[in-house]
């Protein structure tokens, strides 16, 4: 069984726009997939702070991707990634994406 976890910074100033793209973009592909879990997170701590502000200047987020019985395929991967195109103006650099399987099941 295949999971994906996906990860990549956006700049904080965005936060609040890129989350809704990201919450909807997971939304729709849990609609076309019932049985697709899709997860969002975040660091809660950032290295990187702004020289004026002790604020951070960018978030690191992770998306997660578990699919019941079968894993995500790697069809299904390609169609999250496509969905995933709507995040490309708040990510910062390039999206990570890793594979995992269990180690034991």
């Amino acid at each position: 069984m295949r999971e994906l976890f996906i990860y990549y910074r956006i700049d904080a100033g965005s936060a609040a726009s890129a989350l809704q793209a990201a919450q909807a973009m997971q939304q729709g592909l849990r609609d076309r997939h019932p049985q697709l879990a899709a997860r969002l997170w975040r660091r809660p701590d950032e290295p990187g702070r702004s020289p004026t502000h002790d604020t951070p200047t960018q978030q690191t987020w992770m998306e997660t991707y578990s699919f019941d019985g079968t894993g995500v395929t790697p069809e299904l991967q390609a169609e999250i990634e496509e969905a995933a195109s709507v995040l490309v103006p708040f990510v910062v650099g390039t999206r990570h994406t890793e594979v995992f399987v269990p180690c034991a099941s």
